[in-house]
């Protein structure tokens, strides 16, 4: 069937053939959508949004060479007429709220219903934002996560693989003392008591990478 001059022409990146060519198939089928390319990590999903200036991005958020983040932000600094809607697996939902934040239309589940991405695509598509109630729920958390430094990042990804104060400060070349003053004001911002509950306050927050 031909598709209609006006169809929405989208690009999909995900680093997973499977997911791409599913996605492809599945909205290939509408006439008013045109799969115009498939992108297999974020440095190429940028490369085909610069030459085939795409209507929507269909973005996955873990990808290898380029995250989907980074990959949201170089877009739309490049063409903020392209619409980018994050196709997540909630794994990585601490990089979903920065990728909104960094110009990304909307956010739903890869186990979203397929009436719900069709439509998702075409709301996107009209520059309107669209969010699951999981992301919306993310997003909330988000605004009561306190700021980070980059050291305590570094610290409490250390701890939730378990490594004693004498490991990390082998591994950043820092004093114990110094260790013991990072932790100490981890605990104050994430409002726990030791590194148990810092860790589960961080799982539960997803603000880790492993």
């Amino acid at each position: 069937m031909k598709k209609s001059d006006k169809a929405i022409r989208i690009l999909i990146a995900d680093d997973h053939a499977v997911i791409r060519d599913g996605l492809s198939m599945i909205l290939g089928l509408q006439d008013d959508f045109a799969v115009i390319g498939q992108a297999q990590d974020g440095l190429e999903a940028v490369q085909l949004a610069h030459q085939l200036n795409p209507d929507v991005v269909v973005m996955d958020m873990m990808m290898p060479k380029l995250d989907g983040c980074a990959a949201v932000q170089k877009i739309t600094a490049e063409n903020r007429d392209v619409h980018i809607l994050i196709l997540t697996s909630y794994t990585e939902s601490s990089k979903i709220v920065q990728a909104i934040h960094g110009g990304a239309c909307g956010a739903i589940g890869k186990n979203a219903p397929r009436e719900e991405l069709l439509s998702a695509i075409r709301s996107v598509a009209t520059g309107k934002a669209v969010f699951s109630p999981e992301i919306k729920q993310l997003m909330a958390e988000a605004r009561d996560i306190p700021a980070l430094s980059p050291r305590q990042r570094e610290v409490l990804e250390a701890i939730s693989r378990g490594l004693t104060n004498d490991d990390i400060a082998r591994q950043y070349n820092l004093s114990r003392a110094a260790i013991k003053f990072h932790l100490l004001e981890l605990y104050r911002k994430l409002g726990v008591a030791n590194r148990t509950e810092a860790v589960a306050f961080a799982m539960r927050r997803h603000l880790l990478n492993n």
